[in-house]
């Protein structure tokens, strides 16, 4: 079993930026895929950045794109989301969140295996 725990969230004004922090405990994170959620009280939960094992390939949706970048540290066991050029849509509480199998769907919560219990960013205009 793998426990996730996301770090990093806080207030910042637009235009800025924060860099997350997933620590995980209990097993190693090299074996899993890593992804990053977010989510804002009474819209579904999305997905906004994957990364494979090997950190050679990395994935982002249009909304995010350009301003994200996910890294990971698999001896420190840890995932990170560094977050640029801050806008007030991207407040919600952010997810990290890992993958078992070798699946396709990594825009889908479905997919994953374990989840942190979340880290609020709010971006003030």
């Amino acid at each position: 079993q793998v426990q996730l725990v996301e770090s990093g969230g806080g207030l910042v004004q637009a235009g800025g930026s924060l860099r997350l922090s997933c620590a995980a405990s209990g097993r190693t994170i090299s074996s899993l895929f890593m992804g990053w959620f977010r989510q804002t009280p009474g819209k579904e939960r999305e997905f906004v950045a994957g990364i494979a094992r090997s950190a050679q390939r990395t994935y982002y949706p249009d909304s995010v794109k350009g301003r994200f970048t996910i890294s990971r540290d698999n001896a420190k066991n840890t995932v990170y989301l560094q977050m640029n050029s801050l806008k007030p849509e991207d407040t919600a509480v952010y997810y990290c969140a890992g993958e078992l199998g070798y699946g396709t769907r990594w825009s889908e919560q479905s997919t994953y295996d374990y989840w942190g219990q979340g880290t609020q960013v709010t971006v003030s205009s």
